[in-house]
Order: structure tokens, then sequence, then C-alpha cells
């Protein structure tokens, strides 16, 4: 039931798990507040052939890694799911769903969650509602006149919809490279991307970037730079891309100027039909639950200071990216950001 606790967690994801486990491990009150009705976050809504791009034991959540499973090299979104699940449940995580947050608000000296489950008052709040409720595509002209289909990853299953179309595909990502990979097998394919796509090295998959992202955090914590994952480029070289570079189908171009009823029109005047286009295009910060503490949310202004806010110090972000600290959008990121969320929080508290 609705109540005052040390600190309301909106968010049951990887971000609110990590969060979870130090919470319970600083011996603090705390909830965890999750709009999905199941557990597994963001991994219960990605399309079928989808896996992580490291090992098992690469994946960690902190206090308990991921099991490996038996003749799976990279796990897939159902095993991470199945791995949220027992990890909630090994660390008894306080957990209510599906309870969404429509509001966080001020009340005092203490903030106000409000739910469609009732009202949470908190000394702390953690968001980490991460993206995925929030698919960004771009303001293209003629997006309102084409008459085939167009999904964004979010709504993207498998690539037998699609069989014997004709389909561009936007974005620079791994998610634009995998489902181009795939869907190629079945469609003819265009690649659309604003820049030349940037492979990272064949040898490099998630647990070369586990060590490069281990590596930025620890300079960063000395009061270092360097380079990040980004260095290396923005396409993990996957089995599936690999094959598709086999078949020549990772070519891409650049944007298309418009859609427009038919197809999409290049800069030089050519239309090229087609009956679906897929955005690959990513994601906004679901913020909207915090309006009333952060103005300037829907121009992404967020200030933080770790993963503190410049404008409300009783609130937290975990997971948004980057800016929320180095690889913070991944499983091992969740858990480093976390910790530090949570230190801080506790340090707070037993100052007060």
């Amino acid at each position: 039931m609705p109540g005052s606790c040390d600190v309301v967690v909106v968010g049951g994801g990887q971000g609110g798990l990590a969060a979870g486990y130090y919470l319970r491990r600083a011996g603090l009150d705390y909830v965890i507040l999750d709009a999905q009705s199941q557990p597994g976050g963001a991994w219960g809504h990605g399309w079928d052939s989808l896996r992580l791009f490291s090992p098992a034991e690469y994946s960690p959540l902190p206090g308990w890694g991921m099991p490996r499973q038996e003749g799976e090299d990279f796990p897939t979104a159902g095993h991470v799911v199945d791995y949220l699940r027992a990890y909630e449940q090994r660390y008894d995580l306080r957990v209510r769903r599906p309870v969404r947050a429509h509001e966080v608000r001020r009340a005092g000296e203490r903030l106000a969650v409000e739910t469609d489950a009732g009202r949470w008052l908190a000394r702390y709040v953690i968001s980490a509602t991460g993206t995925w409720e929030c698919p960004y595509v771009p303001d293209i002209p003629g997006r309102e006149e084409f008459a085939g289909r167009q999904l964004h990853t979010v709504n993207y299953a498998s690539p037998e919809e699609f069989r014997g179309q004709r389909v561009v595909i936007v974005g620079g990502g791994n998610s634009a490279a995998q489902i181009l990979a795939e869907v190629s097998r079945v469609a003819e394919t265009t690649w659309v991307t604003l820049r030349p796509a940037r492979f990272m090295p064949d040898t490099v998959d998630g647990r070369v970037l586990f060590g490069v992202a281990t590596r930025k955090a620890t300079r960063k914590a000395a009061g270092g730079a360097g380079g990040g994952v980004s260095d290396l480029g923005d396409i993990v070289m996957v089995p599936s891309i690999r094959d598709a570079r086999e078949r020549a189908v990772l070519h891409s171009r650049p944007m298309f100027v418009r859609l427009t009823d038919r197809g999409v029109r290049w800069a030089d005047g050519a239309e090229q039909p087609c009956e679906a286009v897929i955005w690959c295009t990513g994601f906004q910060p679901d913020l909207a639950h915090l309006a009333p503490l952060l103005p300037g949310w829907r121009q992404g202004k967020v200030a933080v200071e770790g993963t503190r806010s410049m404008d409300e110090a009783r609130l937290y972000l975990l997971g948004y990216g980057d800016w929320t600290g180095p690889a913070s959008a991944t499983l091992v990121g969740a858990g480093r950001t976390a910790k530090a969320t949570v230190a801080d929080i506790a340090t707070r508290l037993r100052a007060a």
C-alpha cells in the first residue's frame, strides 16, 4: 500500500533492481515502483532474435552474475528477462507492479510520487525509467504522406513480416545493423544513415567493451579523462552482422530528404519506392513524470552532478545514458552508477 519511506525508485528494470540491491544492503527503507506487469524491464519487449553483445559472465548486476546457459554464447533477451526475474527474487527486492508513476512533485520536506495506485512520500527519489517507452523518430517531411508501413525498433518483431517487400532501414547503430542483417535475408533492403556507419573491429565484443568501460570509469573516478567505448566505433560485429558483410548488404546511403506517398526521395530528386520504413533512430529519456521538478526536461536539458539532479537535490537519475554515468544504460554500468547513488543517499540520510 502507498505510504512513506526513505527512497522511492521509479522503474523496475535493470537500473531499478541494481538500486534496490544497494538500498537493501544499506538497510534503507525503500520501494521500487514498476509500470510493467512482469519483471524484465525493456528486455521483455525486444525483437525475437535480440541478443547481448557479450557472454553472460560479462553482463552482471551487483551481487550475482548472470548464469550461463549451455550452448548459448551470447544470451538472448529471454535469458536476460529470466535473470532479472530471478535476481529480483534472490534478493527479495521490494517491487510493486504494475504501478505507474504519473508525477513527482515537492511536498514540503519530502517528494510526493503520484501513481495510479496512490501516493508515496519519500525523502529521496531515484528515477530509473529508462528510454524504451519514448522512441524517437525524426521529423522528416512527408511522413504523413507515406502510404506504406512505418515502425520503430520498439514495434519490430521478426523479418518474416517483410518477406518479399522493399524495406528502408534508418539508423547507424547496433539495432539498425542487426535488423538490416536479418531483414535483408527475406526482403530488398536499403540502409540509410546520417553519417557513414562505424564498425568495430571483429575482435571487439562485449568482453572488450566491458574492459574499456571499466578503465574509463576508473580514470574518471581518479579525475582523469580518456577514450571510451564510442572511440572503437558504433556497431559491434556480432555473427549476424559479419554474415551480412559477407553478403555485401552493409552499405549505407546518406539520409533521404523526404518521404513521398510511394517511398523516399533522395537529395538528387530521385524517388525510390518501398513498402516499409523501419526507424532505428533511438530513444529519448522517459522523464514525463519529473516535469514538476525538471522544467527543462522536454528540451533534453537535465543537469546532473554524477547522478544527482542539480535542480532538485532529492532526486537522482539512473541509466539514461552516459550523462548519468559511463555505460549506465547497460547491465554492468547500471550496477556501478547505482552503487555510487545509494552511497550518496545513505551518507545524506545519516547526516540529516
